[in-house]
């Protein structure tokens, strides 16, 4: 297996580089289910787990490898299986907060380029959960795309995918049904050799009938949609990495009935920045936009330029990121914040700036 297909490229070269990892070969895990593994590496797909030295020194589950994720691997081919004794550096990481009240982070998938943000027209649709979804991706470091899916199950599409425009400016939508192969090629682009696309979304979206439709073959197991509500069912039940045929790597993963976020003040910031522009022009440099006087977001409100709604969204966001700081240890995530903003902040320009 060629491991530039896979996703390989200079930045992994440069970490491999850097280390000596002597008789090691690099892998990508495609498959975790509860710690047990499958990797790809230029030997083939094998079962994997991880040392027991990097269990014992792993500080929290974030340091255990997730689907995405480069490590070097020690083969046991007559085995048909392999041992993994280190995660490499993350170029891109999307999490969340884990569900409950612990307060600790489930890394989704790592070293992704796009996310597609899939959304049904016919019952899920919901741009409040959109702008949550985004604000984790911008922090991430990848480019997120929108997919209207089942259009084939909704008569007015436009003003679906107006609404869209208004909540997620920067970000390209694409109208399509997996069903009848409508708008699929729109997605076609972005899938490319090396690139590694995930896709998000609630359950029964459809996000695995789009992976069959890409792969070409039914793979993953789809549900018909309810008959009582319109929804979709949960078909997908863990987060498994897919090669495209003609280029490209795309990984499904399972519906997700909340999505708590982690870490995501700059990704909050790229996600709302009309009213960060709109911040900018009020009278006092504190402003929390509630009854101040001279406060421009409250004008454009008023005026009908902004979304209520959007600005209530914005200050729960954030609050919700204030309360979940507060039980952080400040000093053991300053330095991981540090380095991911350098990275990721001259990506997500570039992203916003090609439109």
């Amino acid at each position: 297996m060629d491991l530039h297909v896979l996703g390989w490229n200079h930045f992994f070269e440069h970490c491999w580089e850097t280390h000596a990892r002597q008789g090691l070969t690099p892998a990508r895990v495609v498959e975790e289910q509860k710690e047990a593994y499958r990797v790809v590496g230029k030997s083939g797909e094998l079962a994997a787990e991880v040392t027991g030295r990097l269990r014992h020194q792993a500080s929290d589950r974030s340091a255990f490898p997730a689907v995405g994720d480069w490590v070097a691997m020690d083969p046991i081919l007559s085995e048909g299986k392999a041992v993994i004794h280190e995660v490499l550096p993350r170029r891109t990481r999307l999490s969340r907060k884990v569900a409950g009240e612990r307060s600790a982070e489930q890394i989704l998938v790592t070293n992704l380029d796009i996310a597609f943000v899939v959304m049904s027209l016919n019952a899920d649709f919901n741009r409040r959960r959109l702008e949550r979804y985004l604000g984790a991706i911008w922090e991430s470091g990848a480019q997120p795309v929108v997919l209207l899916s089942k259009a084939d199950l909704c008569a007015d599409r436009q003003s679906a995918a107006d609404e869209i425009a208004a909540a997620a400016p920067a970000v390209n939508t694409h109208i399509l049904s997996a069903v009848t192969g409508e708008g699929l090629d729109a997605v076609t682009p972005y899938l490319s050799v090396g690139k590694t696309v995930v896709l998000l979304g609630s359950s029964g979206v459809g996000k695995s009938t789009i992976i069959n439709r890409l792969l070409g073959t039914a793979t993953q197991k789809t549900l018909e949609i309810r008959s009582g509500d319109d929804r979709g069912r949960h078909a997908t039940t863990y987060r498994r990495l897919f090669l495209i045929p003609a280029g490209g790597i795309l990984i499904d993963t399972p519906g997700m009935r909340e999505f708590q976020l982690w870490d995501a003040d700059t990704g909050l910031d790229d996600t709302f920045d009309d009213i960060g522009a709109l911040s900018a022009n009020c009278r006092f440099r504190d402003c929390q936009h509630n009854t101040e006087p001279g406060c421009a977001v409250l004008e454009a409100i008023a005026s009908g330029t902004l979304d209520p709604d959007r600005m209530t969204n914005y200050q729960k966001l954030k609050r919700e990121l204030q309360f979940l700081e507060r039980r952080h240890d400040p000093a053991a995530q300053a330095e991981q914040r540090k380095w991911l903003k350098q990275v990721h902040r001259a990506q997500k320009q570039r992203y916003k700036t090609k439109g």
